[in-house]
C-alpha cells in the first residue's frame, strides 16, 4: 500500500527543469476531443526530448502508443459500492496521482480539462504535504465556457485554478472567457495548440482518395465528436449546396449524439453514396490528407485544433467566425469565416475555393506554412517547458 514520505525525505528527492529532463504526470480525458488528443501530443514530443511522462487516466487515450520510451499509462479504477449511485473518480483520479507520484518521483502534474482533474491534483498534492508537488492546469474550452460555467460547479472550477500552481490557456479568446466567466484573476499563460507537420501533411494516397473520389471530384471533410455545439447537422446542409452545383464527397469523421440526426439529414437530402461516416479514426492525418476543404461550422470553438491539423495538410478551411478560431484562420487568407448558422454563406465559399484550384493551392500553401511558422510543435513544447522551469524554480 501506498504510504507518503516524510517531509525531509520528499525535500532530498525533489528536483527541478535544471537538474535535466523532467517526471511529469499527465492526466487528460481519454475520448475523442481535442483536450485529451492536445494532451496526449504533448506527452509524446516531451518524452521525444527526455522527459519521463506517466499518463495518469481511467483509459488510454486515443493516439497514445505506451511502446515509447519515456511513456508510461497508470489506470485509475474507481471502486463501485452499492451506497454510491456512481463510483467517486474524483477521489480515486486524486489517490492514484499522489500514488505515482510517491512511487515514481513525479516532479509535477499537468491537468487538460479543469472539471476535475485540477480537483484531483490539488487533493493529491494536500495528501502528499510537506512535500512540494506543483499543479499546472491547462484550459481547453468547454471546461470554461460550459461545464464550468455552471452554477454548481463554478465555484470549484474557479478555486482549482486559482489553487494551481501554473495556467494556461489554448487561445487569447479562452483566456478572456476565464476571466469573464469564472471570475479569475492570477495569471494564465497561453500556449496555443499545435501540429507536427512532419505528420500533418499533404497525401500522394492515391488509392485511399480514390475510394471516396474515383473522378477526381473535390472531397469534403469534417471531424468532431458530433456534439450538438459542432452542428454536423449543418455540415451536410452546406454539402447538399456545394453538391447541387459541383460533384462531391464528404466524409464524416468521428462519432456522438448528433450523428444520427446527420445520418437522417443525408437521407432526406438523397445524399447516400455520396456522404461517407468513417466513425472514429486514430490516423485522422490520412483523411485530411487526401482532403480539400474542412467545414467547421461550430456554435463554439476555443481554439480549433482540427482546423490547424488541416492547415497543415495544405486543406483550407471554411468555418465559423467564433471563439479562438479567428486567431487560427485568417478570412481570406487560408480559408473562410462566416457566421455559425450561415449554411449558405459557408456553403458560398466553399464553392468559390473549390471552384479554383489556384486558389485552394494558394489557400493550402498559406496555411501549411502558418502552421509551419506559428503553430509548431517545436516552439509550443518549448514553452510548455518554460513554463515548467517557471513552476519548478
Amino acid at each position: 500500500m501506498w504510504v507518503p514520505r516524510d517531509g525531509a525525505a520528499a525535500a532530498r528527492n525533489r528536483r527541478t527543469a535544471e537538474d535535466g529532463d523532467v517526471k511529469i504526470g499527465i492526466t487528460c480525458y481519454p475520448t475523442y476531443g481535442g483536450s485529451g488528443i492536445v494532451a496526449t501530443e504533448l506527452g509524446r514530443e516531451l518524452a521525444d526530448r527526455g522527459h519521463e511522462i506517466h499518463f495518469i487516466s481511467n483509459a488510454l487515450p486515443m493516439r497514445l502508443d505506451v511502446a515509447q520510451p519515456h511513456i508510461h499509462f497508470h489506470e485509475v479504477e474507481a471502486a463501485s459500492y452499492p451506497l454510491f449511485d456512481q463510483a467517486p473518480y474524483t477521489l480515486a483520479l486524486a489517490v492514484k496521482m499522489a500514488e505515482v507520484a510517491e512511487l515514481h518521483r513525479l516532479d509535477l502534474l499537468h491537468c487538460h480539462y479543469a472539471i476535475p482533474h485540477s480537483v484531483s491534483a490539488f487533493l493529491a498534492k494536500s495528501m502528499l504535504a510537506p512535500r512540494r508537488l506543483p499543479v499546472v492546469t491547462t484550459l481547453h474550452g468547454t471546461d470554461i465556457t460550459l461545464v464550468g460555467a455552471e452554477r454548481s460547479y463554478l465555484p470549484v472550477t474557479r478555486f482549482s485554478i486559482e489553487q494551481s500552481d501554473g495556467v494556461t490557456a489554448v487561445s487569447r479568446h479562452l483566456k478572456d472567457a476565464t476571466r469573464d466567466v469564472i471570475g479569475v484573476r492570477r495569471e494564465i499563460e497561453v500556449i496555443y495548440n499545435f501540429v507536427n507537420c512532419e505528420k500533418y501533411r499533404a497525401s500522394a494516397n492515391s488509392g485511399l482518395r480514390g475510394r471516396f473520389s474515383p473522378g477526381g471530384e473535390p472531397i469534403l471533410i469534417h471531424i468532431s465528436n458530433f456534439r450538438p455545439v459542432k452542428r454536423p447537422v449543418d455540415v451536410v446542409e452546406i454539402f447538399a449546396k456545394v453538391r447541387a452545383e459541383i460533384p462531391a464527397a464528404l466524409l464524416m469523421v468521428g462519432d456522438g449524439p448528433e450523428r444520427g440526426r446527420a445520418e437522417r439529414r443525408v437521407r432526406d437530402k438523397g445524399l447516400e453514396g455520396r456522404v461517407h461516416f468513417l466513425g472514429k479514426q486514430d490516423g485522422i492525418e490520412q483523411w485530411l490528407g487526401i482532403s480539400d476543404l474542412l467545414l467547421l461550422p461550430s456554435e463554439m470553438e476555443s481554439f480549433g485544433l482540427v482546423a490547424l491539423e488541416a492547415m497543415a495538410c495544405e486543406v483550407p478551411v471554411v468555418a465559423s467566425r467564433v471563439g479562438g478560431v479567428p486567431e487560427v484562420v485568417a478570412d481570406g487568407e487560408d480559408g473562410h469565416l462566416a457566421e455559425a448558422g450561415d449554411i449558405d454563406g459557408m456553403a458560398g465559399a466553399a464553392l468559390r475555393i473549390l471552384k479554383s484550384p489556384g486558389v485552394r493551392a494558394e489557400m493550402g500553401r498559406r496555411g501549411r506554412e502558418k502552421a509551419r511558422t506559428r503553430f509548431g510543435a517545436a516552439a509550443a513544447v518549448t514553452a510548455y517547458e518554460a513554463h515548467y522551469r517557471r513552476v519548478l524554480g
